[in-house]
């Protein structure tokens, strides 16, 4: 069965047609609540286990830390496999998708073709994935889990992963396939329905995702727990946005989507051509640049949510191009929302370990180690 879908992944609007896998049905197991109930113990259970989230060790059997690749300060990438013998492919981990998509054997688009193959007329192949339901992130195994397979794959030329695993809620999904950490959730493969990342910058590697709890190595201090607005989206409250103790955007208050999917800050485009008029920037094509000599001393950007503050530092919200020229991560929504949204991709997430809680619905977000 192939859909034709418009899915906006990584945040740049994509046109990608997905092969629809037809799996079989999710087996059903007995989980502990029921296996419990039927034997009368539930509710001493649950007194003496009540849901929090608490950080753990990467030594406890139930937390599964995943590495990622930093390529370029751009994006994150790690390695997932699917099929039988295992054939991995690169994903970025986004909390802005639900969905799970890797190349089709029949995708020929050049991005199908050129990272994994650079020779041409040589494209990527993987015949059990037109088959397979257990797509594998470690050792975590998803079954019966539904995926797309991209036949067309332009406007990713030259990006250096294969497809994408979406990690928001299910009714983000564009597919309406049970995203795959619902699956490991409903399987019972995690132990606290809770993923988080860490993520650095400049080095290459040391990045992780973690899937089942909270390795506490990884930040500094005590979580801030920022309730969603409502479940279904990773998408908080957020008092304002400053600089120098002024007030320069949300300044009646805003939303703020917190994704890893994205790696900019993203606003309106009146109010971040503001902040650039302030930071002095001068633009050339789509990016806007400053003089790499004055990011020591251009202030930070401090966004404050739930009452707590959050600055980014010029030299987190400032990076240098291939030229070694300075710009800033700033950019412009390519869509207009009702209310002020901003979003708080890898620039702001470099700084913050964040958490992200399905099970009481909210973020949790630390300074990073």
């Amino acid at each position: 069965m192939v859909t034709h879908l418009g899915v906006q992944s990584c945040h740049d609007l994509l046109k990608l047609e997905l092969l629809a896998t037809v799996q079989i049905p999710l087996r059903r197991v007995k989980t502990m609540r029921k296996a419990l109930s039927e034997k009368n113990m539930l509710n001493s259970f649950l007194k003496e286990h009540a849901y929090r989230v608490s950080p753990i060790s990467s030594r406890s059997s139930n937390l599964t830390i995943h590495p990622l690749r930093n390529i370029m300060n751009m994006l994150y990438v790690g390695n997932i496999t699917i099929g039988t013998p295992p054939q991995e492919f690169q994903v970025v981990f986004d909390t802005g998708s639900s969905d799970l998509w890797v190349p089709s054997i029949f995708c020929n688009s050049p991005a199908c073709c050129e990272y994994r193959h650079p020779l041409p007329g040589q494209c990527f192949t993987c015949p059990a994935c037109e088959h397979s339901s257990l797509p594998q992130i470690g050792d975590l195994v998803s079954i019966d889990q539904a995926f797309g397979l991209s036949v067309l794959a332009d406007g990713f030329e030259g990006m250096p992963f294969d497809g994408i695993l979406g990690l928001n809620y299910p009714n983000i999904s564009v597919s309406g396939a049970i995203p795959i950490f619902d699956n490991l959730k409903n399987q019972g493969a995690i132990s606290e329905p809770v993923f988080a990342f860490y993520l650095n910058k400049n080095k290459r590697g040391g990045s992780v995702v973690m899937f089942g709890g909270v390795d506490h190595r990884y930040y500094k201090g005590e979580l801030n727990w920022v309730p969603l607005i409502q479940a279904g989206d990773w998408r908080v409250h957020m008092d304002s946005i400053s600089m120098k103790k002024k007030v320069i955007a949300c300044s009646g208050g805003c939303e703020a989507l917190l994704y890893t999917g994205t790696s900019l800050i993203q606003g309106p485009s009146s109010l971040v051509d503001d902040i650039h008029k302030l930071i002095g920037t001068t633009p050339q094509g789509s990016k806007h640049y400053v003089s790499c000599l004055t990011i020591n001393t251009l202030p930070s950007i401090v966004f404050t949510i739930n009452s707590i503050n959050y600055p980014v530092p010029a030299r987190a919200y400032i990076l240098k191009d291939s030229r070694g020229e300075c710009y800033t991560t700033l950019k412009a929504n390519s869509w207009s929302p009702s209310t002020e949204t901003w979003i708080l991709g890898d620039v702001f997430l470099r700084r913050y370990f964040s958490v992200f809680d399905r099970g009481n619905d909210r973020i949790g977000l630390a300074q990073a180690v």
